[in-house]
């Protein structure tokens, strides 16, 4: 079986959040994602609108999801690939080249943003009415 894993926030659940973890999942037969906690989002300066505990509910409903985990630090990634057995890490292509250190654990695929889409610019424009 041919695992994968992908990171995020998945804040304001959207159409682009869908197509990374579809694209994802067709990666391998089972897809673990590990949405950020609100901990770790305080440490990085963001705040969400949806508390961790239902993003997570959220992503874990998604058809192509297999299993949720929570991201509580940007160093568990290794850990997280090792636990889990690992073949596949991907993450949005936003993040090209930031984590090809794990490629000594795993492939690392970084896919491409669904466009005119973001969670930045959702919150943006509902500041905006």
């Amino acid at each position: 079986m041919k695992k994968v894993i992908t990171y995020g926030t998945f804040d304001l659940f959207h159409v682009g959040h869908l197509n990374i973890l579809k694209r994802a999942k067709a990666l391998g037969d089972y897809l673990v994602v590990a949405v950020s906690s609100d901990a770790f989002n305080a440490i990085k300066g963001k705040k969400c609108a949806i508390p961790d505990t239902e993003r997570m509910q959220i992503v874990e409903a998604i058809k192509y999801v297999d299993e949720v985990i929570p991201e509580n630090s940007w160093d568990q990634k290794i850990d997280d690939i090792k636990n889990h057995d690992i073949d596949v890490f991907v993450m949005g292509d936003d993040w090209t080249g930031k984590f090809d250190y794990l490629n000594d654990y795993c492939e690392v695929v970084y896919l491409p943003r669904t466009p005119d889409i973001s969670t930045t610019q959702i919150k943006h424009e509902l500041k905006l009415k």
